[in-house]
């Protein structure tokens, strides 16, 4: 008798089953660990049968980020620019947290996929539905930079994990490091701190980010009523 097989495996294979298994895939093992093969394996086919939907990783990898970026809610139908920017940078910012893998596969890509341009685009509308010159939405486009995706770039990356937790440093050590960097010890010694944190051990990754998110739509807001212009007064924009 023939053992009964998965019917998810049985299921036709289509460009929407590939991509979702392998998102499903790199969750479960991380990026690093997909291949064609992998994937193929997971499906219950041979890896030739994948390159009908994904002409090759590559584009398989733009479909991933397609699935992950293309899962970013909207927010409400009609709210303020504000709101809606806030909101729909928020929810990008859960969606990539939930799938760690989607912004290094980001940063790989030569150029926005089309699901990437679709959240670019409603950004980018929402600015000028609320009053935004183009000249402003382009500058604040830039100063948004990595936070349209709902991160910060920060000066330093992360140090990776330890395997054991780091053995608290001598008092004379830290004495010196205050005694040298005054400002710095200072700082740092503010807060208790969390070792996972992104932007300082400590940091309330989350709060940080709404911190700098709020200033800067607080900022664009002052522009934007202010009629701010990048042209030189009399003159054109470089």
């Amino acid at each position: 008798m023939t053992p009964p097989t998965d019917p998810a495996r049985r299921a036709p294979l289509s460009r929407e089953r590939v991509l979702r298994a392998a998102v499903a895939l790199a969750d479960g093992t991380g990026i690093e660990a997909l291949s064609m093969r992998r994937l193929a394996q997971d499906l219950g086919v041979v890896p030739m049968a994948l390159y009908k939907h994904v002409a090759n990783k590559e584009e398989l990898l733009d479909g991933m980020v397609d699935v992950v970026v293309g899962g970013i809610g909207s927010p409400d139908l009609d709210p303020g620019w504000r709101a809606a920017v806030r909101g729909r940078i928020l929810a990008a910012r859960e969606a990539l947290r939930s799938h760690p893998w989607a912004l290094q596969v980001i940063r790989s890509r030569n150029g926005p996929t089309p699901a990437l341009l679709a959240h670019m685009d409603a950004v980018i509308g929402s600015f000028r539905n609320g009053g935004f010159s183009v000249d402003l939405t382009h500058h604040v486009m830039h100063a948004l930079g990595s936070r349209l995706l709902g991160f910060t770039q920060e000066v330093f990356d992360a140090p990776a994990a330890a395997p054991h937790p780091r053995p608290p440093e001598p008092d004379a050590a830290l004495g010196q490091l205050a005694e040298r960097y005054p400002y710095v010890a200072e700082l740092a010694g503010a807060s208790a701190h969390d070792d996972g944190s992104v932007v300082g051990r400590g940091c309330d990754d989350q709060l940080e980010f709404e911190f700098a998110l709020d200033l800067l739509l607080d900022g664009f807001e002052r522009l934007r009523h202010e009629g701010w212009t990048s042209a030189p007064a009399g003159g054109q924009a470089c």
